[in-house]
């Protein structure tokens, strides 16, 4: 059974919490759960409950979860998440403002919430190629994580989408699995590092399609092919694979964060000390939207990791300032 946590809806600055956790993800729900745990006022604002796990795919690197498809792994973390009776705000986050002793974030349908801590995991936005099909067969052939879906494609033939790094290691790591690997790149050179590029070039079971464009994804109850169309002569073709991964790169949603004065790595993400507090007092992150997680290695069990860590500095932040509520 389908566990549906406690909506709330609040009028403007009804509400204060100890901390306000913004992200539904793994980082945001182990963050709630922790610090419900702690004995924090805690509450959840997002846009849905489950992050990219709910686009994910067959899970099996989670530990002590042999397998599970990554809806039903959000709907366990629901179910542990929904034990603490942590309220989920449904609603996106458009602004941040610093208070005297907090912070109250704003929503986009013009609700507030005050917090005296914030923990943010909003993860990041992985980058779409925008064509048809590729909504119709996420979690069914179309990956944006090669550590996470890699193993599922065992003796298959898949392809790459880009040039950069991401897409180089995530060529170079499915030649572990693949029986074939095509990375589809829309220029005539690789952005990705000279090292990289070496390895690719050399590896018998990796072709590079320069010059090449992806168009459309079809199937039928899983991915069978691409429509590819190449930039030189505009020349079309089907080619049939197993899997895709879209490696065009991703962005947190962290930009209002950076107006109150969160510190942010030139890339974009939220830099984060040890214990993932951030360049301000009060304000966490936690998860893919964070300097912490390697970008060519983005796992749920490093997002809860993080969420659990930021949940607790945010407590020890509470107890210093005397800010937890009786």
């Amino acid at each position: 059974m389908k566990i549906n946590f406690r909506k709330i809806e609040l009028e403007r600055g009804e509400e204060a919490y100890d901390v306000l956790i913004i992200g539904g993800g793994p980082a945001g729900l182990a963050a709630a759960m922790y610090s419900a745990r702690f004995g924090l006022r805690a509450a959840v604002l997002t846009e849905k409950v489950g992050g990219q796990l709910l686009n994910a795919g067959p899970v099996e690197d989670y530990l002590g979860v042999i397998s599970a498809e990554g809806p039903e792994l959000a709907s366990l973390f629901e179910k542990h998440v929904a034990k603490y009776g942590v309220p989920i705000i449904l609603g996106r986050a458009e602004a941040v403002e610093r208070t005297g002793n907090g912070f109250k974030v704003f929503t986009e349908g013009g609700d507030s919430y005050w917090a005296k801590a914030v923990v943010v995991a909003v993860g990041e936005r992985r980058r779409k190629l925008g064509v048809r099909g590729e909504e119709e067969f996420a979690g069914r052939g179309v990956s944006y994580c090669a550590p996470c879906d890699a193993p599922l494609f065992k003796g298959k033939v898949v392809a790459v989408v880009g040039g950069g790094d991401a897409a180089a290691q995530a060529a170079l790591m499915l030649t572990n699995y693949a029986e074939r690997v095509y990375l589809i790149h829309r220029r005539d050179k690789l952005r990705a590092q000279e090292y990289y590029q070496g390895l690719i070039l050399k590896n018998p079971k990796i072709e590079v399609l320069w010059n090449t464009v992806v168009e459309e994804l079809r199937g039928d109850k899983a991915l069978r092919e691409a429509v590819l169309r190449r930039l030189s002569d505009g020349g079309r073709a089907a080619l049939p694979i197993d899997g895709i991964f879209i490696e065009i790169g991703a962005e947190p949603p962290v930009e209002f964060f950076k107006r109150i004065g969160v510190k942010l790595t030139p890339d974009g993400y939220i830099e984060v000390g040890p214990d993932m507090s951030t360049s301000i007092p009060g304000v966490f992150a936690a998860g893919d939207c964070t300097s912490a997680t390697p970008r060519g290695f983005k796992q749920v069990q490093l997002a809860a990791a993080q969420g659990a860590l930021a949940a607790y500095s945010a407590y020890n932040h509470l107890i210093r300032t005397g800010g937890i509520t009786e």
